[in-house]
């Protein structure tokens, strides 16, 4: 990857907004340049970059349809997830928690990792409805093979149901049919 493409990149980052758009034309620029891939997720990890929501955005989308992708950085992304506070990217990365889980063999410390981001991001009060809805379905998923899982998540959501929209209720709803 050559210094220019890198500044592209930090371009294209900058430039994009949360249209759906402008975020496929962005993660389209990452499959005609998959070398950027790994620069795209340094980006969206580094919380102190002013635009990282930005890259989670692209992202999102560019693990939507290839999740395989993320396999060499899952351990850089699963460590970083506890560091992420921007609302923006919080709602790209409980997504990809949820793709990660349906498609990708993840190590007991990666479940872990995952495991205890989604049900933060569940309890606390500021996190919106959007990113609770993944982490609940994200659970469900790593609830599979986790005994534990199930009961803590049903416990928290009949706690918080009557805070939240119709939309959490509907998750919630779907979800708790599923695992009584």
């Amino acid at each position: 990857m050559t210094k220019g493409m890198a500044q592209n990149l930090d371009q294209k980052i900058a430039n994009s907004s949360a249209y759906r758009k402008s975020r496929e034309e962005n993660s389209q620029y990452i499959f005609d340049n998959p070398q950027l891939f790994p620069e795209l997720v340094y980006y969206a990890l580094n919380s102190k970059k002013k635009d990282h929501y930005k890259a989670c955005w692209i992202l999102e989308l560019v693990l939507e349809k290839k999740p395989h992708l993320l396999v060499p950085f899952l351990s850089i992304f699963c460590d970083n997830l506890p560091a992420i506070t921007n609302l923006g990217a919080l709602r790209s990365l409980s997504k990809i928690c949820l793709f990660l889980t349906k498609s990708i063999s993840l190590s007991p410390n990666q479940e872990n990792k995952i495991t205890e981001s989604c049900l933060d991001w569940l309890i606390l009060e500021n996190v919106k409805v959007a990113t609770k809805a993944y982490s609940i379905r994200t659970l469900f998923e790593l609830g599979k093979n986790q005994d534990w899982i199930y009961p803590e998540l049903k416990r928290i959501v009949e706690d918080d149901y009557t805070k939240y929209s119709a939309a959490y209720k509907a998750v919630t709803r779907e979800i708790l049919k599923k695992i009584k």
